[in-house]
Order: C-alpha cells, then sequence, then structure tokens
C-alpha cells in the first residue's frame, strides 16, 4: 500500500501543478483587439475595429498620425473604411496640418487616403480651410482638393476652384497653391 502511495502522490501532485498552469494561462491575445461585428442593412454582419490609429513617417522626415472612430475592411479591396478621420502631418520644421473628414478610405496599393463627406484642413500656419473631397499621400506631403475650397488664411477669407500642398523642391518647405479663379477678401487686421 505504501509503495502505490508513493507512486500516486507524485503523480496526483503533477496533476494538480499541470492544470494550475493550464488555467493560469492568459486568454487568447486576438480575443483582446478591439473587433467588433456589425450588421449592415442587408443583415450581412462585417468586422471593424474600434478607435484604430496609426502613426508613421513621411519620406522628407515628418510625421503622420491618424486616429478614427472606427474602421473596416471593404470586400474584395486593398482599401479600409474610416469613420470619423482625424489625420495629423507634422513637418521637420514643426509646422503642423490637420485634415478631419466624416469618411475616408486608406488604400495601401495607392499609397493614398480618399477623405469625403466635408473635409476640414487647418494648420499652424493659419489657414483653416473646407472642401467637400479631396486625396491625400501617406507617405509624402501632398494634399489635393476634388473641388472648391473655401475658408479664411492669414491674409483674409479666400475662395478657390481647387487646391493642392505639396513639399518644395527640397522637401523641408510646405508650399500650398490655390488655383481655378482664386478669390481673396483681404483683411488687414487678419495679419
Amino acid at each position: 500500500m505504501i509503495a502505490w502511495l508513493k507512486i500516486l502522490l507524485p503523480m496526483a501532485a503533477l496533476v494538480l501543478l499541470s492544470t494550475t498552469f493550464l488555467l493560469s494561462r492568459d486568454p487568447d491575445p486576438s480575443a483582446n483587439l478591439p473587433i467588433s461585428g456589425s450588421a449592415d442593412p442587408d443583415g450581412v454582419v462585417r468586422e471593424q475595429v474600434t478607435d484604430p490609429y496609426f502613426a508613421g513617417t513621411t519620406s522628407s522626415g515628418g510625421s503622420l498620425t491618424m486616429t478614427a472612430r472606427s474602421a473596416r475592411p471593404l470586400p474584395d479591396s486593398d482599401e479600409v473604411e474610416a469613420d470619423t478621420l482625424d489625420a495629423v502631418m507634422v513637418m521637420t520644421d514643426g509646422t503642423k496640418i490637420e485634415l478631419k473628414a466624416p469618411l475616408a478610405n486608406l488604400s495601401d496599393r495607392r499609397g493614398d487616403a480618399h477623405m469625403t463627406g466635408g473635409v476640414t484642413v487647418s494648420s499652424t500656419t493659419g489657414y483653416t480651410l473646407s472642401t467637400d473631397s479631396l486625396t491625400a499621400a501617406l507617405d509624402r506631403i501632398e494634399i489635393e482638393s476634388l473641388g472648391p475650397v473655401e475658408g479664411d488664411g492669414p491674409a483674409g477669407h479666400l475662395t478657390a476652384g481647387k487646391m493642392r500642398v505639396t513639399s518644395g523642391e527640397t522637401g523641408d518647405d510646405v508650399q500650398l497653391l490655390f488655383t481655378g479663379g482664386v478669390k481673396l477678401v483681404y483683411d488687414p487686421q487678419t495679419e
């Protein structure tokens, strides 16, 4: 009997010890990702990420951060659709450009974001502009409105058929170009 106890006790201790380790393991780490399913009007459940965050650098050394309320992959596409997108580009000299849009489609293949639904563009240089839609590169300073733009700048209120933001030839300067019937109502008090 004592011989059996000598064999059974270490085996029972080994079983208890192994179940302690098995039960104390963390749950699947992917289960903690903020992914949820939501049904579209057709009743199809689609995956989405809530409060996504992206950070990267541009080819000129500036930084780019993007946040959104939610993002989801578009079927049969490399694109991701994001709701309430907020993108901030910080140049190497500290100048910032912020883009806000209710909806954006981001494409890794094209390397750009197509923002729609009324986009607001603001900068630390004193511009606050709005347009219906625009396209912004994800790896360099390049933004182009797809239609008219209107807003306020350091010299006053302006409207234009199109707007383009690009880096200069050296890559250090950022240029804001307005085309297509530019109208500026000069206000000396804004300077």
